[in-house]
């Protein structure tokens, strides 16, 4: 497959650069097939059935943007340069004091092995123990939860590139890209269908007798790579952390076993149960990462609707969605979508999407 088949126009204007105030007054397209139903994300409950499972994904972003000081070298080198850093992906330490981040650098060639950085006057401290074209792998010594303390004082949230450029990062967006099932650290993007959700909208799903489940995947900085293959076959898809545990296994399996549906929250969510998931659709317990890419002509095993923000032209995710519910029926909705005039990606209004 030809990755331009996977192209559309989007207007400028249907970029979303706000959140929707309250979360659950966002827009939903309903997909079934070609034919499109509007309603509100707070229409939820009644769009689904009585013994439904949706499954969430409960990773919680981290402020990821940072600025950071290369001091002088001793010899060579020349003075203090300012480095800007994108954390991305944590990586196995040696060491219970030491925590292990990747992470894109700019200017990247400033940057060398051994160099330090220190972010916020010192507030924080790295070592460079790799370099590999704009891409360092940084040194903390600190233990995992110090780390994490300390990246909240100096760190920003990491805001899409769509949204930083035009409007700047802001206070408010570190409770904005921040999902209501947010808990365990270690995103570096929002699984952003789950930024549509309140406490109200939950009880009134469980009310409705509509479950909720949560699985963790963290997001990295790969889900905002354009894809500049020509063909979908060529393209590598990045990798991610997830984790299903026994229980939360054993929930889901439990929700088909009684003849419930399955909702993903997200595609995140989605790609981690698929990975999950063996041929008869049982999701086993998970521990590792997962670079599972769905295109079109994949059979699907664990999810039965999948709840999604609209995605960018010619990316992975769009092709997720075509495999979901059809390349032609999700043509047909986004079509739709732009001109009913619904706000695209991470803060915009969101689908729900049933399987071909």
């Amino acid at each position: 497959m030809r990755v331009d088949q996977f192209d559309f126009d989007l207007p400028e204007a249907r970029i979303a650069l706000e959140p929707a105030n309250p979360r659950d007054s966002a827009r939903l397209l309903h997909v079934r097939g070609m034919a499109c139903a509007d309603h509100k994300v707070s229409d939820l409950p009644m769009l689904l059935r009585a013994g439904d499972l949706l499954v969430a994904n409960d990773t919680k972003v981290i402020p990821a943007q940072l600025e950071a000081m290369r001091p002088a070298r001793a010899a060579g080198g020349g003075g203090d340069v300012a480095v800007s850093i994108t954390l991305h992906k944590e990586q196995t330490a040696d060491s219970a004091s030491e925590t292990i981040w990747a992470g894109f650098a700019r200017p990247a060639k400033r940057l060398r092995v051994g160099d330090h950085l220190r972010f916020s006057d010192g507030a924080l401290e790295a070592r460079v123990i790799a370099h590999d074209g704009a891409e360092v792998t940084l040194s903390f010594p600190l233990t995992r939860t110090a780390f994490f303390e300390a990246l909240v004082r100096v760190g920003m949230m990491p805001l899409p590139p769509y949204i930083a450029r035009r409007r700047g990062i802001r206070g408010d967006d570190a409770d904005h890209y921040q999902t209501h099932f947010a808990r365990a650290e270690g995103s570096v993007a929002a699984p952003t269908a789950g930024l549509h959700f309140t406490p109200a909208l939950v009880s009134t799903l469980e009310n409705r007798k509509v479950g909720v489940e949560t699985i963790t995947l963290h997001v990295g900085a790969g889900t905002f790579l354009p894809v500049t293959a020509d063909d979908v076959a060529d393209h590598k898809m990045h990798a991610e952390w997830g984790q299903i545990t026994p229980d939360q296994a054993a929930r889901i399996n439990s929700v088909r076993a009684a003849g419930g549906r399955v909702i993903a929250v997200g595609t995140t969510s989605l790609r981690l149960l698929e990975t999950a998931a063996l041929p008869d659709g049982t999701v086993e317990p998970f521990g590792g990462e997962t670079d599972i890419f769905i295109t079109p002509g994949y059979r699907f095993r664990a999810v039965d609707c999948l709840m999604t923000n609209f995605h960018l032209p010619r990316s992975t995710l769009f092709m997720l969605v075509c495999a979901f519910a059809g390349t032609d029926a999700m043509k047909n909705a986004y079509a739709h979508a732009i001109e009913s005039e619904y706000r695209f990606y991470s803060y915009g209004d969101s689908s729900l999407l049933e399987l071909a």
